[in-house]
């Protein structure tokens, strides 16, 4: 099946062979995948894709790849959680949890864009992957490199958590820390990718590895049993993914596959301290201005968005907001969705959930219409934001009679 048309620049529309190229070479705007989806009406069914594997990959047709995966053959399909105890808390008819903090093999959705790089680099014949990353890149591009037996160089600001190097240097890639901000390390990685014969996931193979994000929107509308929810959250670091959300919904309504209107409402949330996308949404402006990243949530702390305008566009399009997050209300949110629903998000989470809630309580979100929340990475990846907010509650020695006595304080306590 011919199903790709090629690559095609998002501001002038000029057309490119399906080659390792991102950015247009006449008015230096970046560069996307271009299906034909008269030749996917006639084969992508609702009953193709549920006779899939239980991953991603059950939508191999949409993604840009010509065979069959290379690696990542257990990414995606995550959780779609009702959450009823969180809608109590926020006042909400209806809030589901879209959950990829559970997502093989590296608990983030970032296994979703690196599945489809990594299998693309192997089909065109490179040895080595590599990228710049805030983390979750460099824990999915270290492990899928690993199973595709590539060499890998990740590239990472110095001042990284602990929790997400050791995470990258178990898979036995060479680590770069730079000393510097991410903007400044994918600055350094734009110069290496034109010198060296690397594929770098979020460079030269931005416009395949970027289509990664869509499954994430295909899994929301076939596990809300074919219809598109009245909003998405969407945590934003980049950029990427809210868009690539939006146009999972758009494409499926394109192939027929969504029942009813298509009416969602993209929101994007970031933190306070690193949120040039939702300052352009309030400001109501396709201006980016650059910020200085200040924030715990170090998974989104990228000062100049690749995807900024694009993300915007997307909000605008869809009828959809924006909302910043404290550092101090990221922690609540963290805590919020851990005791409500069970779900240990990382700080990219907090701040999702966060902004979600600020949202509803705006009005922006109604509390009779449907809500999808993203939660994008493990909790067990960024622990260092909670260890000043909990503790033990108690320590005895090894006796009933110690245990009695300290029963008795946390009743009376309680009291």
């Amino acid at each position: 099946m011919e199903k790709l048309n090629g690559l095609r620049c998002r501001e002038c529309g000029r057309r490119y062979p399906a080659t390792p190229v991102h950015v247009c070479e006449f008015c230096f705007g970046p560069l996307e995948v271009d299906y034909r989806y008269d030749v996917l009406k006639t084969v992508v069914t609702r009953e193709s894709i549920a006779a899939g594997p239980p991953s991603m990959w059950r939508y191999r047709d949409l993604l840009p790849v010509e065979g069959d995966a290379a690696v990542g053959h257990h990414v995606g399909f995550t959780p779609l959680v009702r959450a009823q105890n969180l809608a109590e808390e926020l006042g909400c008819r209806e809030v589901w949890i879209k959950n990829d903090s559970v997502c093989h093999p590296s608990w983030s959705f970032k296994d979703r864009v690196v599945a489809v790089a990594v299998t693309k680099a192997k089909e065109f014949g490179f040895d080595t992957v590599a990228c710049a990353s805030t983390g979750n890149l460099a824990n999915s591009v270290a492990a899928h490199a690993a199973e595709g037996r590539l060499k890998s160089y990740i590239f990472i600001p110095a001042d990284l958590e602990q929790g997400k190097v050791l995470a990258t240097l178990v898979y036995s890639p060479t680590l770069v820390a730079v000393h510097g901000t991410y903007d400044e390390v994918n600055r350094l990685c734009s110069e290496i990718a034109d010198k060296y014969r690397w594929a770098f996931v979020n460079v030269n193979f931005r416009p395949y590895y970027s289509e990664g994000s869509k499954s994430y929107g295909f899994e929301i509308v076939e596990q809300l049993g074919w219809r598109a929810p009245g909003h998405i959250v969407v945590p934003c670091a980049g950029g990427s993914l809210i868009t690539k959300i939006w146009k999972a919904i758009k494409e499926f309504k394109t192939l027929g596959l969504v029942d009813g209107p298509v009416a969602t409402k993209m929101h994007a949330a970031q933190a306070a301290g690193c949120g040039p996308i939702v300052t352009m949404i309030k400001n109501d402006t396709d201006v980016l201005v650059p910020v200085k990243p200040n924030t715990i949530a170090k998974s989104l702390a990228i000062g100049n968005p690749a995807d900024g305008y694009y993300a915007y566009k997307t909000t605008k399009e869809s009828g959809g907001f924006g909302a910043h997050a404290t550092d101090d209300e990221i922690v609540e949110g963290m805590l919020l969705l851990a005791r409500t629903e069970g779900i240990f998000t990382e700080t990219a989470g907090g701040v999702t959930v966060a902004a979600a809630r600020k949202l509803i309580e705006a009005g922006v979100i109604q509390r009779t219409e449907s809500v999808v929340i993203c939660i994008t990475g493990n909790g067990l990846k960024t622990p260092d934001a909670l260890y000043e907010r909990l503790e033990v509650h108690v320590k005895i020695k090894p006796s009933l009679s110690a245990f009695d006595r300290a029963l008795a304080d946390l009743k009376s306590h309680a009291v």
